[in-house]
């Protein structure tokens, strides 16, 4: 008893030891999304999920110093996050390294996928792609508008109170809905009806990552706190909406592709991002609930298929016959950027229409710079020129700001700006970081009255118009290179001649000419993980698209903005994955026994590559001629969609094919497709690219030789007219020899498939170590009313090491 403070002491200094400890292993934790073989449930357990928390408990179990045994709670430490059991078998939890190991020695446990955090890739369309509502027959007339189609949104969730989701004269529910409207924080089951039939969202594995959401910006429920989902949503299947406009902007009809299609959302989206665990877990719901498209504007991190949960979910959904498209990213115009790119997945790239929104500079020195804007708010005294400033070059001058440097204020980044040195000024801020919008706030707030935003080289020419808060405006590199140099030289005027400018407003334009154009940001091609499929799959409308927007969110997305408005103008390859998700829709509706791939196989025969002028499509960073990279098949066609003639069928064996024709062993082919693979014949068959896939694209490892030859293996499905008779032309890459056999197709009727073969032969191009050349052409069949287009790209490479 002489040293009780010594042992309460060494009490308090071990106890507290071993919570640090138990939370540093605690930090260490991940999620990971363990697959199982379900056939091997032992009989004993009355569901999957029942031996799924006895495998966890078990695994978990330890031993303690005195013999007993201990169990790491089970609800606290090692929840199951998501169950799943439709597109795929298996559970999703949190595991440290250590657990994970122990947990993959298990016999029925068959691959372990760490999670990844994915974010959202952030009307005239309907009019821009052809689709007539007076016309008597047409894609949205024949299929009665969609109804009785089912989209799947899997986003941010949806405001259900706007106009676009309104269920004026439908129907009832479709009967083979099963699907759910899951009541939580300010959205009482009632929110949805007969257009929005069913609403679910998944924060499990967001929160086990992140902790307990914060409901004060966030809603524990369906409901959009963010205006993505709510965009989305309504640009596949909004109703028709009149007057709809953003701050006077778009004014006319807001429509989606299918106004009378059914929609469900699934919300996955929160202000951390998108967790694979909880995509999982839409997929699975989409698919029990029956849903007959599944639309994901989602992106991320592009891995080997087996370890991509948005192309698991997406096999899983396509063989169960509904269609998965899915942006294709904004990393534009960098090559290989392009993700979401399984081949049982569209993947879409984004395209302008022929509407703008000019918005233009006015330097001191009378040049007009061209720039674009959605700033719907007091604007500049028309005919005054205000000083003007580009943050950057001051500080590199000496100029002080707010405890921010030159780079950071030359992006206006927040706290970055001297108010002493941009109030009562227009500041030029360059693009990168921050978001657009968000610069602009930073500008204001430092006492600013206008913003320029200029691109970056990388940025190119594209322009994005957005919803300022603040008289701003963007242009492209060029210009921006221009009006800082304006700035630079007026400056070393000693005051003599200060620069100044002015933003005008033009509000909006129509009929522009040249469209569509490949917008700037829209991802691009090869493919990063199969080189045998030309990925992104087609574009379709995605810059500057008026849509459906939540009340309790500004236009420009920055918290400050207290605006509201019923519809937003974004832009996006998010705009334009749903709007093929809308399509195919209709499609699906005309062509109730199409596939999946014959859906896509459809929209990518007959999709264009010219714009409005006749001429050849153009890249928006450039304004040079785009390429099969930038736009795969080219611009959708939906009316001519509706009759392909042919289509290019895929089955689920031909997946397994390609897939062991990629090198993926029958283990990892098996957390793809849920099945044992047998892949001996495949290997036999020949190589990737001989899956059926509309498109075609050969890779040639040069290696010292002079000539190189592959072959590519096609079928091809009369969809058209009985007796019909199709002869191919061979649009060849330059420098190619191409041939086909046979040149004629005869097809004696509806539904029959004829096997064609293309050869392709190439004689080595001088290159440079680790350089390559690009060729693109193309395979046409036609019969004189149809014609079936398929691109054909080869790529000559010089290896490093050579």
């Amino acid at each position: 008893m002489a040293n009780p403070p010594i042992f309460l002491f060494l009490t308090i200094f071990i106890a507290t030891l071993l919570c640090c400890c138990s939370s540093f292993e605690e930090e260490k934790r991940t999620t990971f999304i363990v697959q199982v073989n379900h056939n091997l449930k032992p009989s004993l357990f009355p569901t999957h999920t029942h031996w799924y928390q006895s495998t966890l408990s078990s695994l978990l179990s330890t031993k303690t110093t005195n013999g007993t045994t201990s169990k790491h709670a089970l609800n606290n430490n090692n929840p199951i996050l998501h169950t799943y059991d439709t597109v795929f078998h298996g559970f999703s939890t949190r595991l440290s390294p250590s657990e994970a190991k122990k947990l993959q020695t298990l016999p029925h446990v068959t691959a372990l996928i760490p999670e990844q955090v994915r974010h959202v890739h952030t009307t005239r369309s309907p009019h821009f792609l052809g689709l007539q509502t007076a016309a008597k027959t047409g894609l949205l007339r024949d299929t009665d508008f969609g109804s009785d189609l089912v989209i799947g949104v899997i986003d941010t969730g949806i405001w259900p109170e706007r106009q676009s989701f309104n269920d004026r004269d439908l129907g009832p529910v479709p009967a083979k809905w099963k699907g759910r409207c899951v009541a939580g924080k300010d959205f009482p089951a009632t929110s949805c009806n007969r257009k929005l039939i069913g609403a679910r969202f998944f924060s499990a594995g967001y929160e086990a990552t992140n902790g307990k959401m914060n409901e004060t910006s966030e809603y524990r429920s369906p409901r959009d706190s963010d205006g993505h989902g709510t965009h989305t949503a309504s640009i596949a299947a909004g109703r028709y909406v009149s007057p709809a406009s953003t701050l006077g902007y778009a004014a006319g009809v807001a429509a989606g592709m299918a106004p009378k299609a059914r929609l469900a959302v699934y919300k996955v989206c929160w202000t951390g991002g998108c967790y694979d665990s909880d995509i999982l877990a839409a997929f699975d719901a989409a698919v029990s609930d029956g849903v007959d498209v599944a639309s994901l504007s989602v992106g991320g991190v592009v891995v080997p298929y087996h370890l991509d949960v948005i192309a698991i979910g997406a096999y899983g959904a396509a063989s169960a016959g509904v269609f998965v498209s899915a942006s294709a990213g904004n990393g534009g115009p960098g090559g290989l950027t392009v993700t979401n790119v399984a081949p049982w997945v569209t993947t879409v790239g984004a395209g302008t229409i022929d509407r703008d929104f000019p918005a233009h500079v006015k330097l001191g020195n009378g040049r007009v710079i061209a720039g674009a804007s959605l700033y719907g708010g007091p604007g500049l005294v028309a005919g005054r020129m205000y000083p003007v400033v580009y943050a950057g070059s001051e500080l590199s001058g000496g100029g002080s700001t707010g405890g921010g440097d030159g780079y950071s204020a030359s992006l206006c980044l927040e706290g970055s700006l001297d108010p002493k040195l941009v109030k009562g000024k227009i500041v030029v801020c360059d693009r990168g970081i921050s978001s657009r919008a968000a610069k602009g706030d930073v500008v204001k707030k430092s006492g600013g009255i206008g913003m320029i935003l200029a691109n970056g080289i990388f940025d190119g020419e594209g322009l994005v118009a957005d919803c300022h808060v603040l008289p701003a405006t963007a242009v492209g590199a060029i210009g921006g290179d221009e009006i800082r140099r304006y700035i630079a030289t007026a400056a070393k005027s000693n005051h003599t001649s200060p620069p100044t400018a002015t933003i005008m407003f033009k509000g909006t334009r129509l009929g522009v000419r040249p469209a569509p154009v490949v917008a700037s940001f829209s991802a691009r091609g090869p493919n990063p993980v199969s080189t045998e499929i030309l990925k992104p799959d087609v574009i379709a409308p995605g810059l500057n698209i008026l849509a459906a927007w939540p009340d309790r969110v500004g236009p420009s997305g920055v918290p400050s903005d207290k605006r509201k408005t019923e519809f937003n103008i974004l832009s996006g390859t998010s705009m334009a994955c749903p709007h093929v998700s809308g399509l195919a829709a209709l499609l699906k509706a005309v062509h109730p026994d199409w596939s999946p791939a014959a859906i896509r196989s459809a929209l990518m025969t007959t999709a264009y590559v010219v714009d409005n002028r006749g001429h050849a499509m153009l890249d928006e960073s450039t304004g040079n001629v785009s390429s099969v990279f930038d736009y795969g098949a080219g611009h959708v066609h939906p009316e001519k969609a509706i009759d392909p003639g042919l289509v290019y069928d895929i089955s689920d064996s031909d997946y397994v094919n390609f897939l062991c024709n990629s090198n993926y062993t029958t283990d990892t082919i098996q957390v793809i497709t849920r099945k044992k693979a047998d892949c001996s014949g495949a290997k036999k068959a020949g190589h990737a690219g001989n899956l059926n896939y509309p498109s075609m694209s050969a890779v040639f490892q040069q290696y010292g030789k002079k000539k190189m030859s592959t072959h590519f293996i096609r079928s091809v499905t009369n969809v058209g007219e009985a007796n019909s008779v199709y002869k191919v032309t061979i649009k060849p890459p330059v420098g190619m020899k191409v041939t086909v056999e046979p040149q004629t197709l005869s097809f004696r009727r509806v539904g029959q498939k004829l096997n064609f073969l293309v050869r392709v032969q190439a004689r080595a191009v001088k290159l440079s170590p680790g350089g390559s050349s690009i060729k693109s052409g193309s395979i046409v069949w036609s019969d004189g009313k149809h014609t079936v287009t398929s691109p054909l790209v080869v790529t000559m490479q010089q290896p490093l090491d050579y």
